[in-house]
């Protein structure tokens, strides 16, 4: 017996995929059924491990973009000062929850919609950013037709959004954040 162990990351998945055949029998058609069923394999890891905004003809899908430009508004909401673009991408009734870890020991805090923008309009008024150096990742995790889920590494952390469509407008609904993981 023949086993194959492939590594597989797709957006839902991570792990080794174990394949086992069978060395009985003709042993070139034994072969060629191996090498197969590794091409077929690997093949749809490849399919599967492109992120749900998969790039189409070299152009990123529509509601993709748009999401990816809410995530985006977002981030630059916060990092620049812009409160305008998280009056655009952040639904006013968001919910937003953040584990901060101090000394070792995660607490948990809210922000609600106003309160991000007074924190964007502070940015602004004492022009106190980031670095340019400071991660700004934008990754989508699911497009559907009227939902979808991202998540942003930000110099603060990593958050997990969850949007929806309003009156044609991606608008971020729902936000789980927490620093980096310490250690």
């Amino acid at each position: 017996m023949v086993i194959l162990r492939i590594p597989v990351r797709t957006p839902r998945d991570c792990g080794t995929l174990l394949v086992a055949t069978s060395t009985q029998g003709d042993t070139g058609m034994m072969k060629k059924k191996t090498i197969w069923t590794a091409f077929a394999i690997v093949a749809a890891t490849a399919v599967m491990s492109q992120p749900a905004a998969a790039r189409q003809h070299g152009d990123m899908n529509p509601e993709a973009a748009a999401v990816e430009r809410a995530a985006m508004d977002y981030l630059d909401g916060f990092y620049n000062g812009e409160a305008d673009k998280l009056r655009r991408s952040v639904h006013p009734e968001v919910t937003k929850y953040g584990f901060m870890s101090r000394n070792g020991v995660y607490g948990g805090e809210p922000m609600s919609f106003q309160e991000m923008i007074a924190f964007a309009d502070n940015v602004r008024e004492t022009g106190n950013r980031p670095p340019a150096s400071a991660p700004k990742e934008v990754r989508i995790l699911e497009v559907l037709d009227q939902t979808a889920a991202v998540k942003v590494t930000a110099w603060w952390g990593s958050d997990y959004m969850h949007l929806a469509k309003y009156d044609g407008q991606w608008q971020i609904i729902h936000i789980l954040w927490q620093t980096p993981p310490q250690g």
